[in-house]
């Protein structure tokens, strides 16, 4: 998005939130300008919060990273071990591990989420999880036992101040070639709304591919594209437990909410 437009939209956005996650599906840390996009949504009096696969931390600045409009910083750590890359998993933590320590030294307000989305009945990730949770433990001498988290399945675990691990279990990405999952509620246009870099507004991040295409933001407003008959007929029906788009009722995100 070029940075007019993105202003734009952010004027927009008051209206319906204080908060702006800049990202679906990509990741924000590849922009080489990420500071001016931060700087116009402090601008606004908005917070920020950033998603990140952890691969371009070095690519900006602590200043950048921590700037003041940024609220939290998510690290999906599950990125390295389903990317192909030629770096070790040292090479890969160190930065992760920096930034906490930074932002620990700054007394830097923002959290850090470090993201262990990977967690399935099968333990499937039980080996990558399993070095994971060794090297955050030394580094932060708090005991993460592999066995205990597949078991307990906890939320949050909290390594440091403001720094926590957040786990959670694998689900389908949503494709019309999914199996149907049928109706049920979903927080999609309820907590957040999605916009693609195209300028194409769709009801949740999951839908990267924009299919549930709610209006273009280079034609219509935001008031105009919320107030749209499927729009409107998209949140009424998960206030009863009915998913109106064929999208909706073949992703499984939604079974955490019903």
């Amino acid at each position: 998005m070029d940075l007019d437009f993105f202003e734009s939209i952010i004027k927009q956005a008051k209206v319906y939130t204080k908060e702006i996650v800049c990202h679906v599906v990509g990741d924000p840390l590849t922009q080489s300008n990420l500071n001016d996009y931060l700087d116009i949504i402090h601008k606004h009096g908005m917070k920020a919060m950033l998603t990140t696969s952890g691969y371009f931390l070095k690519k900006h600045s602590y200043d950048t990273l921590f700037h003041p409009c940024v609220k939290q910083i998510n690290i999906s750590l599950n990125s390295f071990n389903k990317n192909d890359t030629s770096i070790t998993f040292d090479q890969y933590m160190n930065p992760v591990l920096d930034l906490c320590k930074v932002k620990l030294d700054r007394e830097e307000e923002l959290f850090i989420n470090l993201r262990v989305w990977n967690l399935d009945e099968m333990m499937s990730e039980r080996d990558f999880n399993e070095t994971l949770f060794t090297k955050l433990s030394s580094v932060f001498h708090v005991p993460l036992s592999l066995e205990n988290i597949y078991k307990e399945r906890p939320k949050i675990i909290r390594l440091e101040n403001k720094v926590r691990i957040h786990f959670d279990n694998y689900f389908e990405w949503p494709s019309l070639q999914n199996k149907d999952y049928g109706h049920g509620t979903c927080q999609g246009l309820s907590s957040h709304i999605a916009v693609l870099a195209s300028g194409k507004v769709v009801p949740c991040c999951l839908d990267c591919d924009g299919i549930v295409e709610l209006g273009d933001l280079h034609e219509s407003c935001l008031d105009e594209i919320m107030a749209s008959p499927r729009t409107v007929n998209m949140i009424e029906g998960f206030k009863e437990g009915k998913a109106t788009e064929e999208l909706c009722q073949k992703c499984s995100y939604k079974e955490r909410f019903n």
